[in-house]
């Protein structure tokens, strides 16, 4: 044996023939190029920071969707055809309902695992929604959407948008009193739409509601034609992703210009499939243990009944908290009714979610950075931005109170009408507070960071000075922990210049000019932030009499 391995080293020629596998390897690899793709991007190197898990969770709950839903559509049968239900489950018996309801409650009852599926499909979707909120959230907040990376921000915004939209068909696939009544809703705010709602009411639902068509209409939608696009959205992002690669905090040797962090083959990797299956494990304990969506005890649709305290999905409580608070204006002209309760606040959620879109390209338009950003900000380091976002997150939870205002006023026993009057109020005096609040308490933040970089971290420990003075010994930072202090910029805010020129002239500044002027003094201007420590104070602080500070005996 020795000797045919040394002739076959003499030779050049291995041993032993290639195994099956790696033939295969070597056929694919001289027709794809797959081993030198993977040689140059598998080590390919990414930050790492536990904020990051929020878009992992987002990427395998959508995975999860895609498993269980698949599963769905083998039992459910999307036809509003009605037939007199005989399963198992007894209050039923006898009841006239559609197939797409009696497929529904089999798959609950008869299908062998199809409640566990069932629910963790739903749970998967609320968590899959939430997940990109919070990954948003964390990418607007650290300023991880400048350029490059604004392109991906509208491919993680457009998920966003469909994922609510895919939540709102398969919610209403069942059939059941529940998500026939946010039908009803959705219809009638469809309806107030000036001159095309009609239309559009009778081209979705084929006809007056509820019609005989719309769940074979939605059918399509929910799992083809919103998932294929979801799909490619999502393929877009990781690759931009992986392109762009996530943006690290600030910190020794981290740049622009490099990435510090781990390989993505194999540490990435294997975090990456450890946290997928521990995602898909509490997802599925949550749908063992918590039920969700009790299709059976809500019972048929029927377009006279509504069910006591009916409430949409989370996402969903947005747009119908607008509805349920705004008064009832309404218009009548010209034999027409142009019904500005429903309408108004209809369009006022896609306009809110909208300015959520085009924000980078407001925000770099107003700072005129052209500069690529690899590095995050810390959210205490842009204070009108933090502020602008939590101010949006109050409005949130202001107007999802005023979607479940009759649950609220029925736990809490409060008027409903109370309920209804502090989410008018709230909607306008909320989100200014707490953009107020933030703002303070990032410059407070600031503060503290600047006192900290200029003397030091406290020790606790108090020592009296000779002339009968205490003070508490501070310890001087590491130089690690001074540049991540003060590694972020503060640009100044741009201006428009001098009135006249040189020779006296009036200068004319265009509308534009203003307007980015004014809203570059909001977000840059005196009081924005508060100036960081430089090295020049530093030094003299250091050098001069408050060196007493840092040693008590030079006095």
């Amino acid at each position: 044996m020795s000797g045919s391995n040394e002739r076959g080293r003499n030779g050049g020629r291995r041993a032993n023939p290639p195994g099956s596998g790696e033939r295969l390897a070597d056929w694919a690899d001289g027709r794809l190029g797959i081993y030198q793709l993977a040689k140059s991007q598998m080590r390919k190197v990414f930050p790492d920071h536990w904020s990051f898990m929020f878009g992992e969770i987002c990427l395998y709950s959508f995975i999860i969707l895609i498993l269980t839903g698949t599963y769905l559509t083998l039992f459910f049968e999307p036809s509003t055809a009605e037939v007199v239900y005989n399963g198992p489950y007894e209050p039923l018996k006898g009841v006239l309902v559609t197939k797409a309801y009696e497929s529904t409650v089999d798959i609950s009852m008869e299908v062998r695992g199809g409640l566990l599926i069932r629910q963790l499909h739903h749970w998967a979707a609320l968590v899959f929604v939430a997940g990109m909120l919070c990954h948003m959230m964390r990418v607007f907040f650290t300023g991880a959407f400048r350029r490059p990376r604004e392109v991906n921000w509208l491919f993680g915004w457009t998920l966003l948008m469909l994922g609510i939209v895919t939540g709102l068909t398969g919610y209403s696939l069942p059939d059941d009193l529940l998500s026939g009544t946010g039908l009803r809703f959705a219809q009638g705010a469809i309806l107030s739409v000036p001159v095309i709602g009609t239309y559009l009411s009778f081209f979705l639902f084929g006809g007056e509601f509820p019609g005989d068509d719309f769940i074979a209409r939605l059918y399509p939608v929910h799992i083809l034609l919103l998932p294929g696009i979801m799909l490619g959205l999502v393929a877009a992002h990781l690759i931009l992703v992986f392109y762009h690669k996530h943006t690290q905090f600030a910190g020794p040797g981290r740049s622009e210009k490099n990435v510090i962090g781990a390989p993505f083959m194999p540490i990435y990797v294997a975090k990456a499939g450890g946290f997928f299956f521990l995602v898909f494990g509490v997802l599925t304990i949550m749908a063992a243990v918590a039920t969700i969506n009790p299709v059976w005890a809500f019972g048929p649709y029927r377009t006279d009944l509504v069910t006591t305290g009916a409430q949409p999905d989370w996402y969903l409580g947005f747009s119908e908290g607008l509805i349920r608070v705004m008064p009832g204006w309404e218009i009548n002209a010209w034999g027409h009714t142009l019904q500005l309760g429903v309408f108004l606040p209809f369009s006022l959620f896609p306009l809110v979610m909208t300015l959520m879109a085009v924000y980078p390209f407001i925000e770099s338009w107003i700072t005129g950075d052209r500069r690529e950003h690899h590095v995050a900000q810390r959210p205490r380091n842009h204070p009108v931005r933090t502020g602008l976002g939590v101010a949006w997150l109050a409005l949130y939870s202001v107007l999802l109170i005023g979607g479940g205002n009759d649950i609220v006023a029925m736990h809490l026993h409060l008027s409903i009408n109370a309920i209804t009057w502090f989410v008018r109020i709230g909607f306008f005096v909320v989100p200014v507070l707490a953009y107020v609040v933030t703002k303070r308490i990032c410059n407070g933040l600031q503060r503290r960071d600047r006192h900290k970089a200029l003397h030091g971290r406290e020790s606790g420990t108090i020592k009296r000075l000779p002339h009968g003075e205490f003070i508490e010994v501070h310890e001087p930072l590491t130089r690690a922990e001074l540049y991540t202090l003060n590694a972020h910029e503060q640009p100044p805010a741009y201006e428009l210049g001098p009135a006249v020129d040189e020779n006296g002239v009036a200068r004319k500044f265009t509308v534009r000019q203003r307007v980015r002027a004014r809203l570059a003094k909001a977000m840059y201007g005196p009081g924005s932030y508060v100036p960081k420590a430089t090295v020049e104070e530093y030094q003299a602080l250091h050098a001069g009499w408050h060196e007493s500070e840092r040693d008590p005996s030079a006095h």
